[in-house]
């Protein structure tokens, strides 16, 4: 009766093993997404893009979504343009102006948004894209705007 006798799942070392590439590969995804492209556009520290702005040299845009300004607060002196919007490049020009030339600075939570947003709007023929990559909560790049103790404002929205 041993030949014949009913087992529970069939869990055979081939299967665990496939399981746990399933598992591997799926984190080497998710991993990779969380990443942020590289790219040879200008970049600024949060403290520096925080005087920067103060100053009137960059145009300073928040494009993180309308739930994570609510959470954290958004940029003292910058512009919220949620980079999810159809229209983000009307919105943009609406904010800086036609002008491709103009300094515009993209921050997000972690830089990883950032990025892509630089290199897209690079592809889409602006010339003065700056990137904050530590982001409003920090990266490897560096502390971030809110442990800097940069000025943070409630969204209004």
């Amino acid at each position: 009766m041993a030949g014949s006798e009913k087992r529970g799942p069939n869990l055979t070392r081939r299967r665990m093993l496939l399981a746990g590439a399933a598992a591997a590969a799926g984190f080497g995804y998710w991993w990779q997404r969380r990443q942020p492209p590289d790219h040879d556009y200008p970049r600024l520290t949060a403290a520096e893009a925080f005087v920067q702005a103060q100053a009137g040299e960059i145009i300073l845009v928040d494009i993180r979504t309308p739930r994570e300004w609510r959470a954290s607060g958004v940029p003292a002196g910058s512009h919220q343009i949620d980079m999810r919007r159809d229209d983000f490049i009307d919105a943009l020009q609406a904010v800086a102006g036609p002008d491709l030339a103009a300094p515009v600075a993209l921050i997000c939570a972690r830089g990883v948004r950032s990025a892509r947003i630089t290199l897209k709007l690079a592809e889409a023929g602006y010339t003065n894209v700056i990137d904050v990559p530590e982001g409003m909560l920090g990266s490897a790049a560096g502390m971030g705007w809110i442990a800097g103790n940069l000025p943070v404002a409630r969204w209004n929205g």
